[in-house]
């Protein structure tokens, strides 16, 4: 693609962007700052626009269904994650940072296989998705990453970042450009997790 094609993509799809769309990513933008930042306030902002997205990619004109189908596997595990941050007493420490355990990796991995097969499988035989090999492996590696975020792994960004690598041409080449910047601010973000959820790991040690 050369530039000037790039360039016109990318103004219709600046045109064709709506405040629901909008909504979702700032939302989404204030979800993963309070993430960085170790805040339990990343799930009810994450619950928001999650919720919104299940909505928008599932619709017609985009036919994300995989990316839909992430979503609310987001808002489920973002409950489940609230929940799991929040049960402790007063008296009691948070769930600590920590890296992720052989058994943990082993779970990681095989929630991205199994998922990508399952979701590409669903895709190609159920559904009139136009990129379900990619549509599969975004959310899979996702849905991954999520599971490590609720335990609280490092690793969860580093996972994560693998899905938000491939999902950014995807977003692009569906028009859906405030969800792409979104995409690419959260990539951003997820650089700077790692190193601050290092760092704090590195605290409990001292």
């Amino acid at each position: 693609m050369n530039v000037d094609v790039f360039y016109q993509a990318l103004i219709e799809g600046v045109k064709a962007m709506s405040w629901l769309e909008i909504l979702a990513a700032i939302f989404g933008a204030i979800s993963v700052v309070c993430s960085k930042q170790n805040s339990i306030w990343l799930y009810p902002t994450g619950l928001i626009s999650t919720g919104i997205y299940v909505y928008l990619l599932s619709r017609e004109q985009f036919k994300l269904y995989a990316e839909a189908t992430l979503n609310a596997y987001y808002f489920i595990m973002s409950i489940y994650g609230w929940y799991h941050w929040a049960k402790k007493k007063p008296s009691e420490p948070e769930v600590p940072i920590a890296w992720a355990s052989r058994t943990e990796w082993i779970v990681t991995v095989a929630i991205a296989l199994i998922g990508w097969a399952v979701f590409y499988y669903l895709l190609s035989h159920f559904s009139n998705s136009d990129v379900p090999l990619v549509d599969a492996f975004v959310s899979a590696t996702a849905c991954a990453g999520m599971w490590l975020l609720a335990k609280r792994k490092i690793e969860n960004w580093v996972v994560l970042n693998i899905s938000n690598l491939v999902a950014i041409p995807l977003l692009f080449h569906k028009k859906l450009v405030a969800t792409a910047v979104l995409t690419i601010f959260l990539f951003i973000v997820a650089v700077m997790g790692y190193f601050s959820w290092k760092k704090i790991w590195k605290s409990y040690s001292k």
